[in-house]
């Protein structure tokens, strides 16, 4: 198992190359768990009246597509 400096050594000898996929994996790596969240949060109908006012507001004029 690396430790943090390690990793972090490692990181910073990364050609440019291999460190701008590495920073494009991380990113959807650290977001992974947000996005499922997410997801599940709006399977589950938690949005729906969060979107019901947004959809009322865009209809009197109150809000516009952006």
């Amino acid at each position: 198992m690396y430790d943090v400096e390690e990793v972090e050594a490692r990181v910073r000898n990364l050609p440019h190359k291999a460190l701008a996929q590495f920073r494009d994996w991380f990113h959807e790596f650290e977001n992974e768990p947000w996005d499922q969240q997410i997801k599940a949060d709006f399977n589950a109908g938690k949005f729906k009246e969060l979107i019901a006012t947004a959809r009322e507001e865009f209809a009197q004029g109150k809000a516009r597509e952006i």
